[in-house]
């Protein structure tokens, strides 16, 4: 869906800047990003590794907290929050996918769904996870472990974790890094038809190129900035890896 440019950006950086580590294993990772997302943007944040688009994925999630500059997602200043403010800030609006699923193991499917939802207050925690599960194609493997679950079953389960909550931003780390390419794109086939459903924000990093050019617009980091900017359709040249 391509954003609304008459509405405020789902998600603006100012400058921002990201340091990590101490001492001389201090590593400074973001140098003066400044970035608007649209409402119901597609983005893509490609790079060579160590580029710093993980890092800037985790940074406008509120999972890390920018040195400086400003980090503004959903009408929200996340630089002015504490631990526990930017925590209750994605459980209502932000919706996470990683590479590696991160699903409880002692937890079934429809339990890992229901989490965030409980952890919300939702009286119909698993109303809402079944129907996610459902939705994704795994209504009949509802009380199956993780490890009962293949790896493309296993990132359906987490994409239905994400999206349960209902969020207004969606944001994926590498998240056909450890599929096929088949289940892969089955995947991506998912977040790109919720995305365009519920009108939400979504950011992705990835490698793949092809998955790239599904988004709206793909942006370019190298060495922790903004290199350039493409937009859907646009020729894309191979990432060299670091």
């Amino acid at each position: 869906m391509q954003p609304n440019s008459q509405s405020m950006p789902a998600i603006r950086l100012d400058k921002v800047e990201l340091s990590l580590g101490s001492g001389a294993a201090r590593v400074h990772i973001l140098k003066g990003v400044s970035l608007n997302i649209g409402q119901g943007e597609a983005v893509g944040l490609v790079g060579p590794s160590g580029s710093g688009k993980s890092s800037l994925l985790m940074v406008l999630a509120g999972l890390e907290q920018a040195n400086s500059g400003a980090v503004t997602v959903a009408g929200e200043e996340l630089t002015r929050l504490d631990e526990d403010a930017l925590a209750r800030f994605r459980g209502r609006n932000v919706g996470i996918v990683f590479q590696a699923f991160h699903l409880i193991p002692t937890m079934t499917a429809i339990e890992n769904v229901a989490v965030p939802l409980e952890l919300a207050g939702r009286a119909d925690a698993f109303e809402r996870a079944a129907a996610e599960l459902t939705a994704v194609g795994l209504g009949h493997r509802l009380d199956h472990y993780p490890s009962q679950l293949s790896g493309g079953e296993q990132q359906r389960v987490a994409v239905a974790r994400a999206l349960a909550p209902e969020p207004r931003i969606l944001v994926a780390d590498e998240p056909t890094g450890n599929l096929d390419e088949t289940t892969g794109r089955q995947i991506m086939d998912l977040l790109f038809a919720a995305q365009s459903r519920r009108a939400a924000t979504l950011v992705i990093v990835t490698h793949d190129l092809n998955l790239a050019r599904r988004c709206d617009r793909t942006i370019h980091l190298r060495s922790g900035q903004i290199e350039r900017e493409s937009l859907a359709g646009a020729a894309m040249t191979a990432e060299v890896p670091a």
